[in-house]
Protein backbone atom coordinates (compact mmCIF):
# COMPACT_ATOMS: atom_id res chain seq x y z
CA UNK A 1 0.00 0.00 0.00
CA UNK A 2 1.93 3.17 -1.18
CA UNK A 3 0.09 5.03 1.20
CA UNK A 4 2.95 4.49 3.41
CA UNK A 5 4.38 8.08 3.53
CA UNK A 6 9.07 8.35 3.98
CA UNK A 7 10.25 11.32 5.69
CA UNK A 8 14.16 11.67 5.27
CA UNK A 9 15.39 14.12 8.13
CA UNK A 10 19.30 15.24 6.99
CA UNK A 11 20.84 16.42 10.25
CA UNK A 12 23.60 18.97 9.62
CA UNK A 13 25.28 20.07 12.61
CA UNK A 14 22.69 18.82 14.66
CA UNK A 15 22.71 15.76 17.31
CA UNK A 16 20.39 12.88 16.91
CA UNK A 17 19.75 13.40 20.79
CA UNK A 18 18.64 16.72 20.39
CA UNK A 19 16.21 16.24 17.57
CA UNK A 20 14.57 12.68 18.52
CA UNK A 21 12.79 14.04 21.18
CA UNK A 22 10.83 16.47 19.43
CA UNK A 23 9.68 14.73 17.12
CA UNK A 24 8.66 11.68 19.31
CA UNK A 25 6.26 14.50 20.94
CA UNK A 26 4.72 15.53 18.05
CA UNK A 27 4.07 11.47 17.17
CA UNK A 28 2.83 11.23 20.57
CA UNK A 29 0.49 14.06 20.41
CA UNK A 30 -1.38 12.82 17.34
CA UNK A 31 -1.97 9.60 18.84
CA UNK A 32 0.62 7.44 17.19
CA UNK A 33 2.52 4.37 18.48
CA UNK A 34 5.99 4.53 17.38
CA UNK A 35 8.85 2.29 17.47
CA UNK A 36 12.46 3.80 17.00
CA UNK A 37 15.17 0.97 15.51
CA UNK A 38 18.77 1.88 16.06
CA UNK A 39 21.95 0.29 15.31
CA UNK A 40 23.39 -1.66 18.83
CA UNK A 41 22.19 -2.06 21.74
CA UNK A 42 24.29 0.39 23.58
CA UNK A 43 23.23 3.18 21.30
CA UNK A 44 19.59 1.96 22.23
CA UNK A 45 20.42 2.35 26.06
CA UNK A 46 21.80 5.34 25.59
CA UNK A 47 19.15 6.92 24.02
CA UNK A 48 16.72 5.51 26.40
CA UNK A 49 18.57 7.15 29.25
CA UNK A 50 18.78 10.42 27.17
CA UNK A 51 15.02 10.50 26.86
CA UNK A 52 14.26 10.40 30.86
CA UNK A 53 16.61 13.13 30.94
CA UNK A 54 16.33 15.28 28.38
CA UNK A 55 14.14 17.98 29.91
CA UNK A 56 13.07 18.99 33.41
CA UNK A 57 9.37 19.84 32.71
CA UNK A 58 8.53 16.82 30.39
CA UNK A 59 8.56 13.10 30.30
CA UNK A 60 8.20 11.40 26.85
CA UNK A 61 6.29 7.48 28.09
CA UNK A 62 8.86 4.95 26.42
CA UNK A 63 10.56 1.60 26.97
CA UNK A 64 13.08 -0.99 25.51
CA UNK A 65 12.60 -4.00 23.56
CA UNK A 66 13.97 -5.70 26.57
CA UNK A 67 10.69 -4.58 28.90
CA UNK A 68 8.04 -6.60 29.79
CA UNK A 69 5.81 -4.55 29.16
CA UNK A 70 7.25 -3.65 25.99
CA UNK A 71 4.13 -4.13 23.89
CA UNK A 72 2.05 -1.90 25.84
CA UNK A 73 4.16 0.77 24.96
CA UNK A 74 3.33 4.09 23.19
CA UNK A 75 7.35 4.64 22.18
CA UNK A 76 9.34 1.49 21.78
CA UNK A 77 13.48 1.96 21.66
CA UNK A 78 14.67 -1.51 20.02
CA UNK A 79 17.96 -2.40 18.00
CA UNK A 80 16.44 -5.37 16.25
CA UNK A 81 13.57 -5.23 13.35
CA UNK A 82 10.57 -6.17 14.91
CA UNK A 83 7.42 -4.09 15.78
CA UNK A 84 6.54 -5.80 19.27
CA UNK A 85 4.23 -2.75 20.11
CA UNK A 86 2.10 -2.77 17.09
CA UNK A 87 3.33 0.58 15.89
CA UNK A 88 2.34 2.41 13.10
CA UNK A 89 5.18 5.07 12.58
CA UNK A 90 9.01 3.51 12.48
CA UNK A 91 11.71 5.90 13.53
CA UNK A 92 15.10 4.50 11.82
CA UNK A 93 18.25 5.97 13.47
CA UNK A 94 22.20 5.23 12.71
CA UNK A 95 21.85 3.42 9.62
CA UNK A 96 19.12 1.14 10.76
CA UNK A 97 17.31 -0.41 7.71
CA UNK A 98 14.58 -0.19 5.96
CA UNK A 99 11.86 -2.80 7.45
CA UNK A 100 10.63 -5.34 4.63
CA UNK A 101 6.72 -4.45 5.13
CA UNK A 102 7.62 -0.67 4.72
CA UNK A 103 3.88 -0.77 3.42
CA UNK A 104 2.25 -2.03 7.02
CA UNK A 105 3.49 1.15 8.36
CA UNK A 106 1.75 5.23 7.76
CA UNK A 107 4.99 6.16 8.29
CA UNK A 108 8.67 6.05 8.30
CA UNK A 109 11.20 8.54 9.26
CA UNK A 110 14.59 8.15 8.58
CA UNK A 111 17.07 10.43 10.41
CA UNK A 112 20.65 10.53 9.02
CA UNK A 113 23.95 12.79 9.95
CA UNK A 114 24.40 14.83 6.88
CA UNK A 115 28.53 14.92 7.91
CA UNK A 116 28.71 11.31 7.47
CA UNK A 117 29.57 10.24 3.70
CA UNK A 118 28.17 6.47 4.51
CA UNK A 119 24.77 7.75 6.07
CA UNK A 120 24.53 10.04 3.25
CA UNK A 121 24.97 7.24 0.39
CA UNK A 122 22.92 5.03 2.86
CA UNK A 123 19.96 7.62 2.70
CA UNK A 124 20.20 8.52 -0.55
CA UNK A 125 20.03 4.39 -1.78
CA UNK A 126 17.03 4.21 0.10
CA UNK A 127 15.58 7.25 -1.33
CA UNK A 128 15.50 5.73 -4.85
CA UNK A 129 14.35 2.27 -3.48
CA UNK A 130 11.29 3.52 -1.92
CA UNK A 131 10.54 6.07 -5.01
CA UNK A 132 11.30 3.33 -7.50
CA UNK A 133 8.21 1.38 -5.26
CA UNK A 134 5.83 3.91 -5.43
CA UNK A 135 6.05 5.35 -1.99
CA UNK A 136 5.88 8.89 -1.10
CA UNK A 137 8.79 10.15 -0.06
CA UNK A 138 9.86 13.71 0.81
CA UNK A 139 13.04 15.21 2.28
CA UNK A 140 13.63 17.98 5.02
CA UNK A 141 16.38 19.73 6.37
CA UNK A 142 16.50 22.08 9.51
CA UNK A 143 16.94 26.00 8.62
CA UNK A 144 19.49 27.84 10.64
CA UNK A 145 16.70 28.64 13.53
CA UNK A 146 16.11 24.73 13.70
CA UNK A 147 13.01 24.14 11.90
CA UNK A 148 12.61 21.79 9.44
CA UNK A 149 11.92 22.79 5.94
CA UNK A 150 10.78 20.25 2.96
CA UNK A 151 13.22 20.68 0.32
CA UNK A 152 11.75 17.76 -1.74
Amino acid sequence: NPMTEILFYHLQGQKLESVLPALLEKSLERGWKVVVQGSTEERIEALDAHLWTYRDDGFLPHGTWRESEAAQQPVLLTPNDGNPNGATVRFLVDRAPLPVDVERYHRIVLLFDGEDDEAVAAARAHWSDVRAKGFEATYWQADEQGRWAKKS
